[in-house]
């Protein structure tokens, strides 16, 4: 079995390099082939990659290169987990539209707009390149923003699924408090990408017990405090937020913060330069734990599993991801691309049924919805007028003026990435 990493020169790459080495059996990997423009980078991951199989006993061949089409060749999956811009873009998205009051963040709000405009259409042309090279091979997105970058995969004809690790941490967290393996643990997982709540913590599968009441009754403070929201707020509610949603319920509290300390960008610059000195060690030989610290968590657990079940291994039949809504939220469009439980397979995923929501949710999922159709516009034609739609239809903005700044903000911010500009 091949399998191509595009961004493989990340720092993320050795957290997914030990998922591969850790869980051969579920995905048995004969070469995985490391893919990036950025040749330093790239040779210090591709040594450690190299050092954590070996270290392990994985007999599967490691290659790196920075041509994308001989990589992606004969590839049974494709990973994409590349940054357009790299930190400095990422600085500016965290930055410009704190001047306007609005929050600023790499995959919600105007930095997101961003992101998504940089990002499209180099993941379709890497996507095309991909059915060239490789016409069966799935591609599994964890670019951000997952669920527009995956809406344009899937509705450009490419057998795509968007791959986020929010659920699967919050599986993990859940199974500790409640002392369990996290198998045992279903979560009633439900919205778009970085817009989800967990409305039920089920054990034993779909039709299990609801664990939610006793995790809050007991745990409510510690998931409080993970979430930074109050504790009030989870028991008026019943149900556990994504910690994205702290940008929306406490927009304004978030916007102070960021005013009044360094980017996470920045943060995330100087934890990258320690990781690559790190990387360059001969003698390391698995992930450091300072990786632990740049985010990710559980992303290569949730990847193996992911393509194991598309490419008929031992994957978890129900698993949490972004695909087509095809009617699972009957309040949006069937072409919407929603984060939800899907039972995957060979022929893709195929949502479960999600019980009627809330308007208290349905009612943000429906707006964010709507945002992210003009952002994808915007990101396939380009143009001015399609910036400033999406930005005043998002729910953080939403104001013209402020509409009008950020979109001339956005533009003279990344005019380099954008070839209509």
């Amino acid at each position: 079995m091949k399998l191509a990493v595009v961004g493989g020169g990340s720092t993320y790459t050795p957290e997914l390099i030990d998922g591969f080495a850790r869980m051969r059996d579920t995905l048995p990997i004969s070469e995985l082939v490391l893919i990036d423009p950025a040749a330093d980078r790239l040779e210090l991951v591709g040594g450690l990659a190299r050092r954590i199989f070996a270290k392990q006993g994985h007999d599967g061949r490691i290659v790196t290169t920075s041509d994308l089409d001989a990589g992606v060749a004969g590839a049974d999956a494709v990973l994409l987990q590349l940054r357009v811009g790299g930190q400095a873009a990422r600085e500016q998205d965290e930055t410009w539209p704190l001047e306007c009051g609005c929050v600023g963040q790499e995959t919600t709000g105007a930095g997101g707009l961003a992101k998504a405009l940089r990002t499209v259409p180099v993941v379709l042309d890497i996507a095309e390149r991909v059915r060239r090279a490789s016409p069966g091979a799935w591609i599994i997105d964890f670019t951000n923003p997952v669920g527009i970058v995956t809406r344009a995969l899937l509705q450009a004809g490419h057998r795509a699924v968007g791959l986020c690790n929010v659920a699967i941490g919050l599986q993990r967290k859940f199974a500790r408090l409640l002392d369990v393996a996290p198998a045992d643990v279903h979560l009633d997982h439900v919205g778009l990408n970085h817009l989800t709540w967990e409305t039920g913590v089920r054990l034993g599968g779909p039709d299990g017990t609801d664990m939610l009441p006793k995790l809050l009754a007991e745990h409510g403070d510690a998931i409080a405090d993970d979430l930074r929201l109050p504790r009030p707020l989870l028991d008026r509610l019943g149900v556990v937020p994504s910690y994205y949603l702290r940008y929306f319920y406490a927009h304004d509290e978030v916007v102070r913060e960021l005013r009044t300390k360094p980017s996470r960008a920045a943060e995330v610059a100087e934890m990258e330069r320690r990781l690559l000195e790190m990387y360059g060690d001969p003698a390391l030989d698995e992930k450091p734990d300072l990786l632990a610290k740049r985010g990710g968590a559980f992303y290569s657990e949730a990847a193996v599993d992911l393509a194991a079940s598309l490419l008929g291994g031992g994957g978890s039949p129900v698993q949490v991801v972004n695909t087509w809504n095809k009617g699972t939220l009957p309040f949006l469009p069937d072409d919407a691309v929603v984060e939800v439980q899907a039972r995957v397979g060979t022929d893709g995923a195929a949502p479960l049924a999600v019980p009627e929501l809330d308007p208290l949710y349905a009612g943000l999922i429906a707006d964010v919805t709507a945002y992210e159709d003009l952002a994808l516009e915007a990101a396939l034609r380009g143009g001015r007028d399609r910036v400033f739609k999406a930005l005043l239809a998002h729910p953080l903005i939403g104001q013209y003026a402020y509409a009008e700044k950020l979109t001339d903000q956005l533009i003279a911010h990344n005019r380099e990435h954008l070839a209509w500009a």
